[in-house]
């Protein structure tokens, strides 16, 4: 049983405490991995909150990269030394969902609350899985991709949620297309991959609608055409840009409810509301099923982007080293595992795009 600091969660709401807690070694189909950077995702933030629910004590965290440290029996393909984006995404390999390519969706991931955490002989709950506000992680095998040597881990560590999250939503969910117009709804970590991956996919406009003109400005850099203010009726202003016509596809990556309420407005007939960032459990939206069927538009879910992790994150992986991807540009701050209160504080002012937790392990 080894010994790690992590950021510990005892109660929700209240500072993570940086802990000393227990690792157990990898068992069969399992993989320990020394995280070299984990990067802060607005839904650590609700998990800390208490928004998705969960026990405590836990340590969150699940948008990391790091090093192969050992590996349990039964594993393919990953040996001490490699490099490797760490995934929430916990795959069977046998249900309907992952036989059909959909391994976002496994009907049977394991346990969620078993894990290789504990304190005093106590468990620890290991976050979505992950837990990689740690020091080291154990995890499954599926939850892992080879990447290269000399990639960046702290930019290789965004692509582990908010990358795929963001492309694969537009890629794969929305589907877009070469000429088609899309809204994407919120500018920071998720929506700016979003309209990487609108952009990557053959747009013709993307409008980026935020709260913040700054963000705004930035989403530009990412392949957004117009940016428009989220006050008053932005789906006017949004409809006006597009000749009178609305979206293709509006792509809601804020975890606001009541934007869900507003999203099917900027549409055009036909058109897709793909929910991408997830208010809490307890938050619920509405919307006009008898408008909505009548002109044929659709609400689609898209968790992690419906990527298949050992295929996209390569590709990923290979569009930034050709420079056709940013992400070196997502990240706002480089803190330490002592300094995760403040980053978690700056990712919930709004103005952070991604906030990533480096690790000097000397």
């Amino acid at each position: 049983m080894a010994k790690i600091k992590a950021a510990v969660c005892t109660k929700h709401g209240e500072p993570l405490e940086i802990q000393e807690i227990d690792l157990r070694a990898p068992e069969l189909g399992e993989v320990e991995v020394r995280i070299d950077a984990v990067a802060i995702c607005h839904s650590d933030v609700s998990l800390w909150q208490g928004g998705f629910g969960g026990p405590v004590p836990a340590v969150f965290g699940h948008e990391a990269a790091g090093t192969v440290t050992s590996v349990g029996a039964g594993v393919k393909g990953l040996a001490v030394g490699d490099s490797v984006a760490v995934t929430l995404i916990r795959s069977c390999g046998a249900c309907p969902s992952c036989g059909s390519g959909h391994p976002t969706a496994c009907e049977d991931p394991g346990d969620p609350m078993a894990g290789p955490l504990s304190q005093d002989g106590k468990p620890v709950w290991q976050a979505v899985y992950t837990g990689a506000f740690a020091e080291a992680v154990v995890v499954d095998q599926s939850q892992l991709v080879k990447i290269p040597q000399d990639m960046p881990k702290d930019a290789a560590s965004l692509i582990s949620c908010g990358v795929i999250t963001g492309l694969g939503a537009a890629i794969n969910t929305a589907n877009v297309r070469p000429g088609q117009d899309i809204v994407v709804i919120g500018a920071g970590g998720v929506g700016l991959n979003a309209i990487q991956g609108a952009r990557i996919a053959g747009a013709r406009r993307i409008v980026a609608v935020d709260t913040n003109a700054d963000k705004l400005e930035i989403a530009k850099e990412f392949g957004a055409t117009h940016g428009v203010l989220a006050e008053g009726k932005p789906f006017k202003e949004v409809h006006k840009i597009f000749g009178g016509r609305g979206a293709d596809a509006v792509l809601v990556t804020v975890g606001v409810a009541s934007v869900y309420d507003l999203a099917p407005r900027y549409l055009a007939n036909r058109g897709k509301v793909v929910m991408v960032g997830m208010p809490h459990y307890d938050q619920t939206a509405k919307y006009s099923p008898l408008f909505m069927a009548d002109v044929g538009q659709s609400i689609l879910g898209s968790k992690m982007g419906d990527v298949v992790v050992k295929t996209d994150i390569p590709w990923i992986v290979d569009l930034y080293q050709q420079g056709r991807i940013k992400l070196d540009e997502l990240i706002s701050g480089r803190w330490s595992l002592e300094q995760i209160n403040e980053a978690m504080a700056d990712t919930m002012s709004g103005a952070a795009r991604r906030n990533v937790i480096v690790f000097d392990h000397g």
